[in-house]
């Protein structure tokens, strides 16, 4: 059946509009009529393409600029549909280019701006879409959009600090693992050609040696899809609920990663619920956006359990200790903001305070790592190398004798 979107008034002579799914415009004129309602305008609501996000994405900083630039355009006074119409000029991402003009569409259409984005929940997130509705609802959008671009902002550089730290030791492992394999598939095999022609018995390491990459090369293929299949099932069972829980629970139990991983969801946490209670969001709703953008599956099911505990009526700390998945710095913080009403204050407070957290944690790892990883390559294609030249060192010596 389609839908027709509707511009209509009240009684009180206030502005309404939505949709309705009926099966022709005068059946919506007549529904909207059965309401009371003093029908302005009725058209069929075009079908938002399925496929738009399908050949690319969105990258966070182009809304990041999106955002900041309909504030200043909002700010300056520019109506919202003047203001989608410049910005559809200066936007150079094709698909944010094509959800503009659609967002054009929709207002044009009576739809509300929230509305509108939350058609392309790929393009813009739970917590955009609701602090975008918080500030249509207390007149401050240009605000709102300001606060979004900084929360889009702040989150996006937090991710590239954790990226770049990861980047280089994770490039270093699987550069020398491509050394070893080539080392172990190809060199291997042809200094023990040399090794059986000279004949007599070889170092002990040279044979371990030997051994080891006799076994590499025989069960090769083998290896190859062992290491497939287990992936196939690790990434199985990863995407089953009982699955995930369990291993965001290993990983923030991890030796030195689980104490920065733990950081870095309680960071987002706390920013995301701070940013959404200052914006004015319900704060039932502002857990239920900010549960989902930690990451991490053990904290996400605590802050619904506390959502719930909340709903029934306690305060937010006391679920907080109960869940026994928050640190205690955050639980007392949070109590005070309560106890003062100041708890938006609390929660950016605690949300810098695990920014530089994890900042001084990845600059310490990064630091230990190197070496360690480092030290580890130089023992292990040492021990090759060393293997390999062993027997010809001691046949030199036996030619020099």
């Amino acid at each position: 059946m389609p839908k027709f979107s509707y511009i209509a008034k009240d009684k009180d002579a206030h502005p309404i509009s939505g949709t309705l799914e009926v099966k022709d415009a005068a059946a919506a004129v007549r529904e909207l009529k059965s309401r009371k309602l003093t029908v302005i305008s009725v058209s069929e609501a075009k079908e938002e393409s399925k496929t738009i996000f399908s050949k690319g994405k969105i990258r966070p900083m182009d809304l990041v600029v999106f955002a900041r630039q309909l504030a200043t355009l909002i700010d300056s006074g520019v109506s919202l549909l003047v203001g989608l119409g410049i910005l559809y000029q200066q936007v150079e991402n094709p698909y944010l280019k094509k959800i503009v003009s659609n967002l054009k569409s929709d207002i044009e259409a009576g739809n509300s701006l929230s509305g509108s984005f939350a058609k392309y929940p790929t393009a813009f997130s739970s917590i955009f879409v609701n602090m975008v509705r918080a500030g249509e609802s207390s007149g401050s959008l240009n605000e709102i959009l300001d606060r979004v671009a900084d929360y889009l902002e702040k989150a996006e550089n937090l991710r590239r600090k954790v990226m770049s730290s990861l980047t280089y030791p994770v490039l270093i492992v699987c550069v020398a693992a491509g050394i070893i394999a080539f080392l172990m598939l190809k060199v291997v095999p042809a200094f023990k050609g040399i090794f059986t022609t000279l004949g007599g018995e070889l170092p002990l390491p040279t044979q371990i040696l030997i051994v080891t990459s006799d076994v590499s090369v025989k069960f090769f293929p083998f290896i190859v899809l062992g290491a497939i299949l287990l992936y196939t099932a690790f990434f199985r069972y990863v995407n089953t609920a009982k699955g995930r829980y369990n291993f965001d629970g290993w990983k923030l139990k991890v030796p030195i990663f689980g104490v920065i991983i733990n950081k870095v969801a309680i960071g987002k946490f706390t920013r995301t619920l701070a940013t959404l209670v200052k914006s004015g969001v319900n704060i039932l709703e502002a857990f239920d956006v900010a549960s989902k953008v930690t990451g991490n599956k053990v904290i996400e099911l605590a802050s619904d359990q506390v959502k719930r505990d909340v709903q029934a009526g306690e305060n937010i700390s006391d679920p907080m200790e109960r869940t026994g998945k928050f640190p205690i710095f955050v639980v007392k913080m949070i109590a005070i903001g309560e106890q003062t009403g100041e708890l938006e204050k609390m929660l950016t407070k605690i949300s810098e305070y695990y920014e530089t957290q994890v900042n001084d944690s990845l600059s310490s790892l990064t630091s230990m790592i190197e070496p360690v990883i480092i030290s580890f390559l130089g023992v292990s294609i040492g021990f090759i190398v060393v293997a390999m030249f062993l027997p010809v060192f001691k046949l030199t010596q036996l030619i020099t004798k």
